[in-house]
């Protein structure tokens, strides 16, 4: 059957306006079409409905049905001002016009927000995520945090296909088991990537690996509390896993470096909290440590599994981790959970608390004990 013909104008790389032409979509064949659509919902994980009002989705509502009926992801990327005939779908990806054509307007983000949830509570939908042009998205879900990512174009060259483009890459990553915030921080990265193109582009997995690289943080290494919390802010804002693990590391060793690589593939940044020279001491004994603070915190910053290092004073880092709020909370095998200071905390925010498998054969202590047993005078010394 027909389709829309689109007419874009564009002077300097840069889209004035486009025109569609049409003849009506009056004659579509809704009952057949579903039939079709739900002789192929087997064969997905994911279902995205794009509706352009122009009499495909005209019936939605079975649709829909059937996929949930399948447990299927549902994301829709809506049209109109009656959101209720996506009922029942997982995520609605409106831009900002067209959530206000439905809504109502608003003089702040509290009020957007609360517009939001109350439309997910009404459409019995999981979360609402709302594209707002140069200012980014807007995640609402119906249940949990609220989060604002902001824009991550460098240069607009065409918006054209920025929405599908965030849609289509949301549908994927959740279809694979991403959290819904990372999915959307990866849909994000992907629309700032083909709007820096001309036309109707598309973006690939190397693209977005190098988008990825490039918003990192500058500052890695040793930082102070304020330093941390500031970098540690940016990852979130861009869905991005926090891992959090502490210790003397008085003298390391590879059971060390081991059990440092298993914490970092445990999400996208490992910040070690390292004990002062006054905490080593008073659990450790007056002998320890054998580094002083700046050289064991150097040392852990080199290492290439280690994205931030930050001193605490304390006996345990408690305190430390209920301020940094880590995704991820990481000890070796040798920890029973009860043992294990901020779990508690880290659970209660829907955090993770992972004990690795303790790695036999290295010891900070036993390699004390092996260098004091050597004869004095040898060069091992």
């Amino acid at each position: 059957s027909a389709t829309v013909t689109k007419l874009r104008v564009l002077s300097r790389h840069q889209q004035l306006i486009r025109l569609d032409f049409e003849d009506g979509f009056d004659a579509f064949d809704t009952a057949g079409f579903q039939d079709r659509f739900e002789d192929c919902l087997g064969q997905a994980d994911a279902v995205v409905f794009s509706d352009y009002g122009k009499g495909c989705l005209r019936a939605i509502e079975p649709l829909i049905a059937a996929a949930r009926a399948q447990d299927k992801l549902i994301l829709v990327d809506p049209k109109g001002d009656d959101f209720r005939r996506y009922r029942g779908a997982t995520v609605i990806t409106p831009n900002e016009a067209e959530f206000q054509a439905v809504v109502g307007s608003w003089s702040d983000d509290r009020g957007l927000i609360a517009k939001a949830q109350a439309l997910c509570r009404d459409c019995e939908v999981q979360a609402l995520l709302v594209t707002r042009s140069e200012r980014g998205m807007t995640l609402v879900p119906r249940d949990g945090d609220v989060h604002s990512i902001p824009a991550q174009a460098r240069e607009v060259y065409d918006v054209t296909g920025a929405g599908d483009t965030v849609i289509a890459v949301l549908a994927a990553a959740l279809a694979v088991g991403d959290r819904l915030l990372d999915a959307t921080a990866l849909a994000n990265l992907a629309a700032g990537v083909v709007v820096g193109k001309l036309g109707a582009a598309t973006v690939t997995v190397a693209e977005l690996h190098q988008a990825m690289l490039s918003i990192r943080p500058a500052r890695t290494g040793v930082l102070t509390l304020p330093e941390l919390q500031l970098q540690l802010e940016r990852a979130r804002q861009r869905g991005e896993r926090i891992v959090m693990t502490n210790g003397c590391f008085d003298l390391l060793h590879p059971g060390h470096l081991g059990y440092l690589e298993q914490a970092r593939r445990l999400g996208d940044w490992l910040v070690v909290a390292v004990n002062s020279d006054d905490s080593v001491r008073r659990l450790k004994g007056p002998g320890r440590p054998i580094n002083a603070l700046d050289q064991r915190m150097a040392m852990l910053a080199a290492l290439s599994a280690v994205d931030w290092v930050i001193a605490f004073d304390e006996d345990t880092p408690a305190e430390l981790i209920a301020r940094l709020q880590p995704d991820v909370l990481v000890k070796g095998g040798d920890y029973r959970p009860e043992q294990i200071a901020g779990a508690e905390f880290v659970r209660a925010r829907g955090g993770e608390v992972v004990i690795l498998d303790y790695v036999a054969g290295y010891s900070t202590t036993d390699m004390i004990r092996r260098i004091r047993a050597l004869e004095p005078g040898r060069e091992e010394l």
